[in-house]
């Protein structure tokens, strides 16, 4: 009886855990529906029984406070930290928001830290804790200006990197710039720091922040002319400190799978409709086509009743005849 009871005890936990994803899933106003992505999702304690994370490898100077936060470096020089995702994100759409903190005891701090849509995944490198030359997606929250003059930091930089492309350290990045924003007030904010970078395959690309007031999300940037991202790219986030420093926290992480259903219902709607039409024509057709099945029918019908008349008329005009044959002989 042991074996039964564990399949139903299985079954059981499988069907709460569905019915638990059933349940967060939502859909807008505007028709995208979103599914939430356990494998990679960050939220308290973080670690396993076994102090491991299921879905996520860190190193580095990375510390771990379950009931806390994810401490990428600590308010201490020369420190880099990483965590990075064990399975790619493979979704077409998708929409990761996360909340963080960089905060201080120091006037002058830095250098940063940054999020990576990326192939290479876990190595420690010398851009923002992770390696340079990257092929993917990178995200800097830049809190020491190096040489930018007229920008406002902290300041926000997309870069899109192709495995050559090198992150001029000096210089900011402004070389390999794709987009960004400035910042300024995100460190040591008054409120719980977010930011949302939403994804749709070819259509566009969009970073919103909140760092001003709770549920007030400012647009850092946006395009409907994304970048193709890689197919196999792995989430991560990395920091680094140098000569100055500033803790840079990971409290969550929430992604979502992303569907437009608004677009699909269209594309099912026009396809239904055309078939509609295509088989409305095609009766039509055949209703208002002399040459159909129907006149031929008739045709046929009256050439057998020509010759139908004629055979009658021969067979009465014989017999009239032999008839009269006979009446001549008596």
């Amino acid at each position: 009886m042991w074996f039964p009871q564990r399949v139903a005890a299985t079954l059981g936990l499988a069907a709460c855990a569905a019915a638990g994803v059933h349940d967060q899933t939502t859909t807008t106003a505007d028709g995208i529906r979103s599914i939430p992505l356990r494998t990679h999702t960050l939220d308290q304690p973080y670690l396993d029984s076994d102090m491991q994370s299921r879905w996520f490898d860190f190193g580095g100077n990375t510390i771990i406070r379950a009931d806390q936060y994810i401490r990428l470096t600590s308010d201490r020089p020369s420190q880099a930290g990483w965590i990075f995702s064990r399975v790619p994100l493979t979704a077409t759409n998708w929409e990761i928001e996360f909340e963080f903190k960089i905060h201080g005891s120091n006037t002058l701090h830095g250098d940063g830290f940054a999020l990576w849509l990326t192939k290479q995944r876990a190595v420690q490198g010398d851009v923002f804790g992770s390696v340079d030359r990257f092929d993917g997606l990178g995200i800097f929250f830049d809190t020491y200006k190096n040489n930018r003059p007229g920008t406002v930091f902290p300041y926000i930089m997309a870069m899109v990197g192709d495995g050559n492309k090198v992150y001029d350290k000096s210089n900011d990045g402004k070389d390999n710039e794709f987009m960004g924003c400035s910042a300024r007030g995100i460190r040591n904010a008054n409120i719980a720091t977010k930011a949302r970078l939403t994804y749709f395959q070819d259509k566009s690309l969009k970073l919103q922040i909140q760092y001003k007031a709770e549920d007030q999300w400012e647009n850092c940037f946006e395009t409907d002319e994304p970048p193709m991202i890689p197919s196999v790219a792995y989430l991560g986030f990395s920091a680094e400190t140098g000569e100055l420093s500033d803790n840079h926290d990971i409290i969550n992480v929430h992604t979502k799978n992303l569907y437009d259903t608004k677009s699909r219902e269209t594309a099912n709607t026009g396809g239904s409709q055309g078939k509609k039409d295509s088989y409305k024509s095609k009766t039509d057709f055949k209703k208002k086509d002399p040459s159909g099945s129907g006149s031929w029918t008739w045709f046929f019908f009256k050439v057998l009743l020509f010759f139908g008349l004629i055979g009658g008329g021969y067979f009465g005009y014989t017999a009239w005849r032999t008839q009269q044959r006979r009446s001549h002989r008596f």
